[in-house]
């Protein structure tokens, strides 16, 4: 698909396309609800996103609708949601910068350099790196994330303000 300068022309079919991601996964969390979910249906996926609006330090994204990993390139955010947690992380492994990855499959961050694992609060598990991965100051405000990339919060550096670089949701 491609865009061009007058329109977009995948919009609708992204749309679409989005419209049908939603609905599947709010299935697959309904039958996991009840228990009728097959095992791998348990795996957080992943989606690309897009800031809904910025300023040069505030990044603000809807509320992710379920469990779930979403990474937004442009702005080197990741957002992810836990039950009723949702944490903002730099897309940079802590170790040496490189761009992590989510692997849905179990349900991890590992960076592709050095296979540094993560779990998907940021909580470091095993690899090179030193410290579990890095979040933004992150805040719930007008039912939008609002993410302040100009306020990385190392856990080694205060392990207390990373604890509480997290919105939950009521």
């Amino acid at each position: 698909m491609s865009n061009s300068k007058d329109g977009c022309g995948a919009c609708a079919a992204s749309g679409r396309r989005d419209f049908l991601l939603d609905a599947l996964r709010a299935s697959a969390a309904a039958m996991a609800v009840i228990g009728l979910a097959p095992s791998g249906a348990r795996a957080m996926p992943l989606r690309w996103i897009s800031a809904l609006a910025s300023t040069l330090e505030e990044k603000i994204y809807p509320i992710p609708a379920a469990d779930g990993v979403q990474i937004d390139k442009e702005n080197e955010v990741i957002l992810s949601r836990v039950g009723t947690q949702v944490y903002a992380f730099a897309l940079a492994c802590p170790h040496q910068n490189t761009a992590l990855r989510w692997e849905s499959g179990d349900n991890r961050f590992q960076c592709p350099k050095h296979k540094s694992r993560y779990r998907p609060d940021g909580t470091f598990i095993e690899g090179r790196a030193t410290r579990s991965m890095d979040r933004y100051a992150v805040k719930l405000a007008s039912g939008q994330i609002v993410v302040d990339i100009d306020k990385v919060i190392q856990e080694d550096m205060d392990k207390s303000a990373w604890q509480q670089a997290v919105v939950t949701l009521s």
